[in-house]
């Protein structure tokens, strides 16, 4: 049996997102019960040169309704990178496993092959859709969910191993 571009994307996507929300619902709790601004939280980076928690979820939520998109050949909604609070992120999350529940597999499966063109700031990457998704996409989701929880543990929110991997 193999492995499908939708198996291997949307419920990849969905779960990591759902374990995203769990983790920032988690830091909102401890913030309450400590009395911690959450804005400190919401702010905090790993170094100074490093972008904060609120830029590394907007870019695993971009990242997953991006593919998604890309994957089937159809738009991405765009979200205006507003957020600032714990509550507002995790509305975002939200909304990002919304629209990914409104993909099935055959607008995704055979997307292989498909020209990926990937325009960022700093340059145009070129892939074919697996490539993408295996060597661009789920690094990426991983690297920027990591980097949320390594924050907010760093911070004191009492996150294990099964948090980010989820149940």
């Amino acid at each position: 049996m193999s492995l499908s571009m939708y198996t291997a994307s949307v419920p990849v996507f969905q779960r990591m997102l759902g374990n995203l929300e769990a983790i920032l619902a988690k830091a909102q709790t401890h913030a309450e019960a400590h009395g911690i601004d959450p804005l400190v939280l919401t702010s905090a980076r790993l170094f100074p040169d490093m972008l904060p928690l609120t830029s590394q979820v907007y870019i695993a939520a971009d990242m997953c309704k991006g593919a998604a998109a890309r994957l089937s050949g159809t738009e991405a909604p765009a979200f205006a990178d507003t957020e600032k609070t714990l509550v507002e992120l995790t509305d975002r999350v939200a909304r990002t496993r919304a629209y990914l529940a409104g993909f099935t597999a055959e607008q995704i499966d055979g997307s292989e092959k498909r020209p990926i063109e990937l325009k960022t700031r700093v340059r145009t990457f070129h892939f074919v859709g697996d490539e993408y998704l295996l060597h661009f996409v789920l690094p990426n989701l991983h690297f920027h969910i990591a980097t949320c929880y390594g924050l907010l543990r760093h911070n004191g929110v009492p996150l294990g191993k099964g948090d980010f991997l989820g149940s």
